[in-house]
């Protein structure tokens, strides 16, 4: 932890102010703004209220609720950063011929998984990397996407829904632009329109993320990315083929894409 003597005198004392670090670069950048993030708060709040597992379920959230909540550290506020959560979550892995036996048998349904990466840049420090030519993407995300779709044999406009770790709003931004829903800078457009709706074009943390649901470091999104597999999301869309799912930022990084079993 000695890298972060060179932030912590100075103010930047927890994720929340490292974040906001890029925020601020990303927004200078690409005229992004608080409204903007506030689109994926507010959609990510749609999918909590009908989830009974949610700590915000029939809790409804607007945009304007969100302006109006405060400051915790600029650009970010309240409602752009996740919730501190205890709880638990497991998945079972075993073999895709054992998971089809298992199928077969009329007990759970599998999720194949199609493809899986994890990467560090090698100029990257733990949520830090404020050193980098450029603090305005996620260099490291753009690695995963581009192995893990190589693996798959799979392209963004294969995957049906998303379930993208979302620490803080921002986050989920950048990682659109890493797996190739829009292009670099264009993610406060593609949130827009309710675009990250169960109905939209790409449904996107149909639980209700970190953001609503609860944060526990993203394995409630791995088990949500499952449902949706099976189509037993509370927030089913109507395709559910492909499913992306994404580990922490500002960290060595991770995503994986699920599919059908078969």
């Amino acid at each position: 932890s000695i890298h972060w003597s060179w932030y912590m005198p100075f103010g930047l004392l927890t994720p929340a102010s490292w974040v906001a670090m890029y925020t601020q670069r990303y927004m200078h950048e690409y005229g992004c703004t608080g409204l903007d993030l506030a689109e994926v708060a507010v959609s990510a709040r749609k999918h909590a209220f009908n989830n009974p597992a949610a700590f915000f379920h029939g809790v409804p959230l607007t945009v304007e609720q969100h302006q109006a909540s405060k400051w915790i550290t600029e650009p970010l506020r309240l409602f752009d950063c996740c919730q501190e959560s205890d709880g638990g979550c497991a998945q079972v892995i075993v073999s895709a011929k054992k998971a089809r036996a298992i199928q077969a048998n009329g007990r759970a349904r599998g999720a194949l998984i199609r493809g899986v990466a994890q990467a560090a840049g090698r100029d990257q420090e733990n949520m830090t990397s404020f050193y980098r030519p450029s603090i305005s993407y996620l260099p490291e995300m753009d690695l995963v996407a581009k192995q893990t779709y190589a693996q798959a044999g799979l392209s963004a406009k294969d995957v049906d829904a998303a379930i993208i770790y979302d620490a803080f709003t921002p986050v989920v931004m950048w990682q659109l632009e890493s797996w190739g829903f829009c292009g670099r800078g264009e993610a406060k457009d593609f949130v827009k329109g309710g675009n990250l709706d169960k109905d939209g074009g790409l449904p996107c943390n149909t639980h209700g993320g970190q953001l609503s649901e609860a944060y526990i470091h993203g394995m409630n999104g791995v088990n949500e990315g499952v449902r949706l597999i099976r189509g037993t999301s509370l927030n089913q869309p109507k395709k559910n083929d492909h499913v992306l799912v994404t580990a922490g930022v500002g960290v060595p990084t991770s995503g994986m894409i699920l599919g059908q079993l078969g």
